[in-house]
């Protein structure tokens, strides 16, 4: 059985191999994003603030992040 720092090792690793691919499929989804929340009931000056912030959003992994707090979940 693994140790929990050889998991982490291996989920660091599986994140970086993937963090191109998620970052293109996140970008692809902002329209998506988008055309969704234009169906909701919202007024005008809602939709256009949540499209200037899928606008201005990118995608980034934070790979020493996702490790801390990984592992600080799994000792529980």
């Amino acid at each position: 059985m693994l140790s929990l720092e050889e998991m982490v090792s291996k989920g660091k690793s599986k994140l970086d191999r993937k963090a191109d691919q998620m970052g293109r499929s996140w970008t692809a989804a902002k329209e998506r994003m988008k055309s969704g929340y234009a169906r909701t009931p919202f007024g005008t000056t809602r939709k256009s603030n949540y499209n200037s912030g899928i606008d201005a959003a990118s995608f980034r992994t934070d790979n020493e992040k996702w490790a801390r707090n990984w592992a600080g979940k799994m000792k529980e």
